[in-house]
């Protein structure tokens, strides 16, 4: 079983939507309409930030933490590829309420909406984790194991010899492309090799490994 890679989702341009939940039943309705900002927030270790620009009282205050609950709510799995979503700055600007009708649910609701749609039209990418990889290997190995590194989309960033004829690689390297490492170092240097990495920060993935993602993730969505 493959693990699974802790891809993350996130926005590359600004958008403004406006998010409408409207229901009529007998007795009350439900009535919630959100004019929202989305827009990046270029830093991954926040999931969002959320603001509020409201003037004269279109959405009355105490609905506010019911528009940053469906946010909460929406980024916790992303409408790219059902990865939590990070880097999002959503602004509250404008919106509409009914005196009987609305809710903190409704509210929540019509966030949930337009944070889908802002999402998807605001140039949506797949972040990928990439991770700092030494693998320490006599010197007569060195060139396959750069080889291989290449093929892995790597990036070697320095070599440091070290005593008894051995060198240590450094690269950055997709955590996707480690899957499988120990065994393929091991067969290319006769069990010799050692390696060891540690998480460096995420970058947005090339557009072939968003697709698979993707489509992957669709996969699973319709066996589920």
């Amino acid at each position: 079983m493959k693990a699974r890679v802790p891809y993350r989702e996130t926005i590359r341009k600004k958008v403004q939507v406006r998010g409408k939940h409207k229901k009529q039943s007998g007795g009350h309705g439900q009535y919630g309409d959100v004019l929202m900002d989305f827009e990046p927030l270029n830093d991954v270790e926040k999931a969002y930030v959320f603001e509020e620009k409201i003037f004269g009282g279109s959405v009355p205050k105490n609905y506010f933490p019911a528009v940053e609950k469906g946010l909460q709510e929406s980024v916790l799995k992303g409408p790219l590829a059902g990865y939590p979503v990070v880097g999002i700055k959503a602004t509250l600007v404008d919106g509409s309420y009914h005196p009987v009708d609305s809710s903190e649910q409704a509210f929540k609701m019509a966030t949930i909406q337009a944070f889908k749609q802002a999402f998807m039209e605001a140039n949506p990418v797949l972040l990928e984790p990439i991770v700092t990889l030494k693998v320490v290997v006599p010197d007569k190995f060195t060139g396959d194991v750069m080889g291989d590194l290449n093929k892995r989309r790597g990036r070697v960033l320095g070599m440091n010899p070290i005593n008894g004829g051995k060198e240590e690689i450094v690269a950055d390297i997709p955590m996707a492309e480690i899957h499988g490492y120990s065994t393929d170092l091991r067969s290319m240097t006769g069990g010799i090799g050692d390696f060891s990495y540690e998480f460096a920060r995420y970058e947005q993935a090339p557009h072939d490994v968003q697709e698979k993602v993707i489509a992957e993730n669709q996969k699973e969505e319709a066996k589920a």
